[in-house]
């Protein structure tokens, strides 16, 4: 029997937790990095899954200290479905919101280190990448969480939301800077859509309506992801005022598109005086149409509303397919210059080898690093290197090597992308293909583990 495109070559689980300590390094660490690199991913501890979007979530962290990458572990996310193959409905319909793999994401927010995925309660992790449990903020969250949720660096509160199959669809949260749940309220949606993300910018909220739609037929098979293209649902941006979070959610139209990743939000004043929101996202024309087999991909392109005409601008800022985009994140919700992507295709695939892009959403200017062939890297996380939001810093990203089977922790100067890498960390395993993470600086109470 042929194995399953999601669970061969790279995208293959890893069948053990390890830990190592004293890594290989060629390059140079930066000496002021003291934290963990974490990234969560799929990786099915049965070796079996319909989709790589189901497999249980694996943290693969890299510890660094003192220009020393210190150690590695790679440690399961123990939800209750890993332990005890609970599912989110019981035979009585019954929802589990503890039930759930937790392998999208991993963020840190008022001292809690939370594994996420989109259809579950987040779970809580030591610093050593152990589970603590599922993490439902005191009691107070009725809802699934987003697994992107977005910190404002001015307040530090934590905005998110949660989707469902059932009404209400959508629900929007936020956590003050002390995690302490303050707003829960339902957004009216005319159905369940695959809300994946969504945007922020220092006044507003912003929710995307896209056409794809829960699909029963596809659920009620057991083929795989439950959802499908309509193109009767149309798609639309909500704007919600945050000085107003329980108020009036204006919808303005859009031409039929889905996004996954957003880049970023900030809010402007026209040319003209008028006030406007700009987003940047990763847009694809269609997803996930029944029976089609074109192949779709995303690209960068802006969106700007117009909160007097009720409009929207829409135009491709590139035309290079790529995904995971990411930015300092000590400017969410403001007006960044730059913006990091990742390409991801190798080149069997029909694509480029894999690339960090960085793009300059001013002046259109565009720089790579191309790491070469049959090298694919993922998703890279900008590392702050001084107190400017903006300012200098690196990207940091696990790459996989086809043709050595392995997989290194790499270091890149985000300011000069062509350079060679400032670091690369050779890990003591393979790392599958993944998601989403972050690097953890240290808080000052923690205590080094060298």
């Amino acid at each position: 029997m042929q194995t399953a495109p999601h669970l061969a070559g790279n995208y293959a689980p890893v069948d053990k937790e390890l830990t190592a300590y004293d890594l290989p390094v060629t390059g140079q660490i930066p000496p002021g990095l003291t934290g963990w690199y974490l990234r969560n991913g799929p990786n099915p501890h049965d070796a079996a899954s319909g989709h790589w979007f189901f497999g249980d979530g694996m943290i693969h962290g890299v510890r660094i200290e003192g220009g020393r990458a210190v150690s590695y572990r790679n440690r399961w996310v123990r939800t209750s479905t890993f332990t005890d193959g609970a599912k989110v409905n019981d035979t009585e319909g019954n929802l589990d919101l503890t039930a759930g793999v937790a392998n999208t994401h991993v963020v840190r927010h008022a001292g809690r280190t939370l594994a996420l995925v989109e259809s579950s309660y987040p779970y809580e992790l030591t610093r050593e990448l152990d589970t603590v449990g599922s993490y439902d903020f005191g009691g107070k969250l009725r809802t699934a969480m987003t697994a992107h949720p977005k910190t404002c660096p001015t307040t530090g509160e934590l905005h998110f939301f949660g989707y469902s199959l059932t009404a209400p669809y959508l629900t929007y949260h936020q956590a003050d800077a002390t995690g302490e749940l303050v707003i829960s309220r339902p957004i009216d949606v005319p159905a369940a859509t695959m809300n994946h993300d969504f945007n922020l910018s220092a006044g507003h909220v912003i929710f995307m309506g896209l056409p794809v739609v829960f699909d029963l037929e596809i659920a009620r098979s057991g083929r795989g992801m439950p959802f499908s293209w309509n193109d009767g649902y149309g798609a639309r941006l909500g704007v919600l005022r945050r000085d107003d979070p329980y108020g009036e959610v204006r919808w303005f139209p859009i031409d039929p598109c889905y996004v996954f990743h957003t880049l970023n939000a900030h809010d402007e004043t026209g040319p003209d005086g008028r006030q406007q929101i700009v987003l940047h996202v990763m847009r694809y024309p269609e997803l996930f149409r029944k029976n089609s087999t074109d192949s779709q991909q995303a690209t960068l392109w802006r969106w700007t509303l117009d909160l007097t005409t009720g409009t929207v601008r829409e135009q491709q800022l590139h035309d290079r397919a790529a995904e995971f985009p990411r930015i300092d994140d000590r400017l969410a919700g403001l007006d960044t210059r730059h913006g990091h992507a990742t390409v991801t295709r190798t080149p069997a695939e029909g694509a480029p080898h894999g690339a960090v892009i960085r793009y300059d959403l001013r002046d259109g200017g565009v720089t790579s690093h191309e790491f070469g062939p049959g090298r694919t890297p993922g998703e890279a996380a900008f590392v702050p290197a001084d107190n400017r939001p903006g300012g200098d810093g690196w990207l940091m990203t696990y790459v996989y090597d086809a043709a050595s089977g392995t997989s290194d922790l790499v270091i890149l100067d985000a300011t000069d992308l062509t350079a060679p890498p400032v670091a690369t960390i050779q890990l003591p395993v393979r790392v599958p293909y993944g998601f989403h993470g972050n690097w953890l600086a240290d808080q000052p109470a923690e205590i080094s583990l060298a």
